[in-house]
């Protein structure tokens, strides 16, 4: 029997990973590992002086050091990018109503354990978003702001 949600054309896309930007990878892991339930993979330590092209498909705009640490949690594989030169700048979506990327959501058994855990390794919880809408969940933000919901389902 077919997935229904798999697509068997070989020419479509497959997910791969998610790639996430942090300002200090060490506080990320703890929390995407320690918190999350991920756990550590692949590193690579990558300089565009080494690696031909690695500015131009990075997007940094020159020169560029970066560690590229994979965090992995059976088939979801998450790319934690910390760049060394340049400096990581900006600011994570603080709204769903924000074009682009708003939220990573993950389904849990016990919502209140899973979110001391998460807060216990550097995440924040984001209160105001507790709902119940048929699933209770909630919203957390990670070390560097970006968002995080955790529901459990009825």
């Amino acid at each position: 029997m077919t997935d229904p949600g798999v697509t068997t054309d070989p020419s479509a896309p497959r997910p791969s990973h998610l790639g996430i930007c942090v300002s200090d990878l060490d506080a990320a892991l703890r929390f995407w590992c320690d918190g999350m339930g991920f756990t550590a993979a692949e590193r690579y330590d990558l300089d565009s002086d080494t690696v031909p092209g690695l500015d131009r498909s990075l997007e940094a705009g020159g020169h560029v050091t970066v560690v590229s640490q994979f965090v992995r949690h059976g088939a979801t594989a998450i790319e934690l990018l910390h760049y060394r030169d340049p400096e990581p700048h900006g600011t994570p979506s603080g709204s769903r109503a924000q074009l682009g990327y708003t939220h990573l959501a993950f389904q849990v058994d016990d919502l209140d354990a899973a979110v001391t855990r998460v807060v216990a390794a550097g995440g924040t919880l984001l209160e105001a978003t507790r709902a119940s809408l048929g699933v209770e969940l909630v919203f957390l933000a990670d070390p560097d702001g970006n968002r995080v919901e955790l529901l459990q389902m009825g």
